[in-house]
């Protein structure tokens, strides 16, 4: 029998009917727009005594949306192009003393609106996954500065103790308390009255825990200062002991919990989330400094804890590692209703683009469910220079943080170090720390196509049972707010230097694979304007008598 050090890590399956048949299609279509295009460029040729001014405005809107919509139908078909799906092996992956430490990035803004108890959920499923404890560093961004956000982290730190012993013991698999006390088929497999009573007592501890955190939100104290407005506050949450050998048997099994809140000022423009991840980076960088990082929002929960192990399935791949950026799992949710009128499971997004992505250079950043090489965020030709005025150009004038881009993971310096590793951690937390840098103002979507253009690849892992559940909106209200915000973002690419069809060929991607990204950002402007051509305009003409074909071709909308 072949060892399991000989076999591979994983599998891509290319789909080779579908991409017969979508190649096959897309051939006779192409063919069939042509065809479309010629006859109605024809009418502007040809004379006729019944054509008027106002008949031929009309043909050239119509003529005009179908040229949209037949360039926009040819850039989705980018994702037809080579549709392929990964199955991952992590039980080939070698031991756990060879495994890279992965950091853990979880984004909240306000309390408000992302309810404390809800965040912690997101915090302990990331502590309880199925990864050395030691190896596992999880930090929390607090853009609000909220007192409650960091005394929940405090009290998910105390449960956690109880949490995360019984999901290793009894093999859980959602290990998001709220997630998993609602479900109560999981249980079926344990059976026993030793696991009853255990269940029982953690549900109890769960109950207190959440009332504890409940209670301090009521108090009154929410937040420890205007959400725009206060100094960064850095915080690693442990038990209060001045012996290091008490606390270093502690991160041998309990992942390394930070609490970070940069800080923020009405006259410095802060970048939302990318400037969060931007400071959870650096201050990573001086703590922990893993070679991976996931990153999560603050909804949505980790529902199978073995995604580290899945992701490095391909990381840890040696034919594929050293180009490979970024593995991404699909958003995934689990309070939406049967008919979902709205599709906000995103089907067409994680069910057929990420395929298609997948099969042409890699998938986007979806903004949560990725694990992503520190290397690839911070590598450029600059860094491989090592000239030190030139890294402090581009990174700013934290020595430490230079310091760590030559290193990988060293969580003992927290221990012997961690006064010092703090005080600079303000430093890089602070609201000013980028003036005059290189770092980015923008995430998600600009990330992975930048990643792409210097080279790097993804892949899309889209396992049978959900890694990660988060909450998808279910009215109309939040679906109009969550896609405008989406949408406005993927436009204002269009028209800046990173525009996929200009910025793309013009580096390494490959032109299908630029295609992808142009039909993403594109997708509000074509479902736009060809319905304002076709719909208001000839609607207007014929309100007022204008017919919108000759006489002689006997057709009328």
């Amino acid at each position: 029998m072949e060892s399991s050090s000989k076999l591979p890590l994983h599998l891509c399956h290319v789909h080779k009917l579908s991409i017969f048949i979508n190649r096959t299609h897309i051939f006779f279509h192409s063919i069939a727009l042509v065809f479309l295009l010629y006859y109605r460029a024809s009418f502007f040729f040809f004379q006729d005594s019944t054509k008027t001014k106002a008949t031929t405005v009309a043909w050239l809107l119509v003529f005009v949306s179908e040229i949209l919509l037949s360039f926009e139908w040819l850039l989705s078909q980018s994702f037809r192009w080579r549709p392929v799906s990964r199955t991952a092996f992590p039980e080939r992956l070698p031991g756990d003393d060879k495994l890279p430490a992965v950091d853990v990035f979880i984004c909240t803004a306000d309390p408000e609106k992302e309810p404390t108890v809800g965040v912690m959920n997101t915090v302990l499923s990331a502590m309880a996954m199925d990864y050395p404890p030691d190896k596992l560093h999880v930090y929390l961004s607090d853009d609000g500065g909220a007192a409650v956000t960091l005394k929940g982290m405090r009290e998910a730190w105390r449960f956690a103790k109880w949490w995360l012993p019984f999901c290793r013991r009894y093999g859980i698999k959602c290990r998001a308390p709220e997630a998993y006390f609602s479900a109560e088929e999981e249980d079926a497999d344990f059976g026993g009255s030793e696991f009853i009573q255990d269940r029982e007592d953690i549900k109890e501890k769960y109950e207190a825990f959440k009332k504890r955190v409940r209670e301090k939100a009521t108090v009154g104290d929410t937040r420890s200062g205007p959400s725009r407005d206060h100094p960064a506050v850095i915080e690693v949450i442990q038990e209060t002991s001045s012996d290091d050998a008490i606390q270093e048997n502690e991160t041998k099994i309990m992942p390394l919990l930070v609490y970070v809140s940069r800080e923020k000022r009405p006259s410095h423009f802060h970048n939302f989330k990318a400037g969060a991840l931007n400071v959870l980076l650096r201050v990573s960088g001086v703590i922990s400094n893993s070679p991976y990082i996931l990153g999560l929002d603050c909804d949505m929960h980790c529902h199978d804890p073995s995604s580290a192990r899945q992701a490095m399935c391909f990381h840890l791949d040696p034919k594929i590692s050293p180009s490979l950026a970024f593995v991404q799992f699909p958003q995934k949710f689990h309070n939406i209703s049967n008919n979902d009128i709205y599709d906000s499971q995103l089907r067409s997004v994680f069910w057929l683009q990420c395929q298609g992505f997948d099969g042409v250079g890699g998938p986007v950043v979806n903004g949560t469910g990725y694990y992503i090489k520190r290397l690839s965020l911070c590598s450029s030709s600059i860094h491989e220079d090592g000239d030190p005025m030139k890294l402090r150009e581009s990174f700013g004038p934290s020595n430490e943080f230079i310091k760590s881009l030559h290193q990988n993971n060293k969580p003992d310096m927290l221990i012997h170090r961690k006064n010092a590793l703090l005080n600079e951690a303000q430093l890089l937390a602070s609201c000013a720390f980028e003036n005059g840098t290189e770092w980015g103002e923008e995430a998600n979507y600009v990330t992975g196509f930048r990643l792409h253009c210097k080279g790097w690849i993804s892949v899309y892992c889209n396992p049978p049972r959900p890694q990660f559940l988060g909450r998808g909106v279910t009215n109309l209200d939040d679906f109009l707010v969550h896609v405008t915000r989406w949408t406005s973002g993927m436009v204002d690419v269009i028209f800046s230097k990173f525009c996929p069809l200009i910025y793309g060929p013009s580096k390494t991607s490959t032109f299908v694979h630029s295609m992808c990204y142009a039909e993403m950002a594109l997708v509000p402007i074509f479902h736009f304007l060809p319905l304002w051509c076709f719909a208001t305009i000839p609607q207007l003409c014929l309100l007022n008598g204008i017919s919108l074909y000759p006489e002689s071709d006997n057709l009328t909308i």
